[in-house]
């Protein structure tokens, strides 16, 4: 008697840095995406060494060995998502824009151009190129005020200069569809966080919630994107991604702020259950 297959269920693929320490990266990605229910497949880009204390060395791949990865995933597996971090060079962006190219699903990229301490993650690359290569493909950006700023390059102070740029960075790519401005670094003296999902000719969906201090906040950029592509898989709704993952960050920081992982005492790692 011949079984029938079981239906291919989706994968979420992360394409990013490695951090030694779990708390950014593909390591926080693919924690993230388990937690929610999803299965995640990575690619790295760079291998980095990292800690609490910041990044003492990055290096990236050969561009050629992550579409290796890449393609051995797509390959196998029905990869309806991909998640792009750190892209750590200039070489990886074209050669990830080139495979992209083809690719129907969702692109859901986080501009990782600097970690939290502030060394520069993208080695000797122009943030023109970079526009060019890799965000005309993508489908969702995650920016926080900082990276924005610099893909707009100009400076942010207002939600209203923040969303403006979102407005200009969806009217020069077509194959945009949204923008998710993160903003924990926008007004960080207010006591509310506002993060908001910019989409083309749609109203602006609002995130409102209480700031959460916490001493360990490394990794909730690469945790934010990839929470939203998870959701986005299970829910196949910008929406509904845009707000689960907002509640998803906020729960697992107030559950970190708890706990002390790192000796330095200050910019630990989430912790990514529930």
């Amino acid at each position: 008697m011949n079984r029938i297959p079981p239906q291919l269920s989706p994968t979420v693929l992360t394409i990013a840095g490695s951090d030694p320490t779990g708390g950014a990266g593909i390591q926080a990605d693919l924690k993230t995406m388990t937690v929610i229910g999803v299965y995640g497949a990575a690619a790295i880009t760079c291998i980095t060494v990292q800690n609490s204390r910041g990044v003492t060395e990055s290096v990236p791949l050969d561009g050629g060995l992550v579409v290796r990865q890449v393609q051995a995933v797509l390959t196998d597996h029905d990869v309806t998502h991909i998640k792009i971090g750190m892209v750590g060079a200039i070489e990886i962006a074209r050669a990830l824009g080139k495979l992209l190219a083809s690719y129907q699903g969702e692109v859901i990229y986080d501009p990782v151009l600097a970690s939290t301490t502030g060394q520069s993650l993208l080695s000797c690359g122009s943030l023109a190129e970079l526009s060019d290569q890799l965000i005309s493909k993508v489908t969702v950006l995650t920016p926080n005020c900082s990276e924005l700023e610099q893909l707009c390059r100009q400076k942010i102070a207002t939600p209203e200069e923040a969303l403006a740029c979102a407005r200009g960075i969806l009217a020069r790519h077509e194959h945009l569809r949204a923008v998710i401005v993160k903003g924990g670094h926008l007004e960080p003296e207010k006591p509310d966080i506002y993060d908001y999902l910019v989409m083309k000719n749609q109203e602006v969906r609002i995130s409102k919630r209480i700031r959460i201090r916490s001493a360990n906040l490394h990794g909730t950029g690469c945790t934010y994107a990839s929470a939203f592509a998870a959701f986005h898989c299970r829910e196949n709704d910008y929406p509904k991604a845009f707000f689960l993952a907002a509640a998803y960050i906020d729960s697992i920081i107030s559950k970190s702020s708890t706990i002390s992982l790192v000796k330095s005492g200050t910019n630990g790692p989430l912790v990514h259950a529930l």
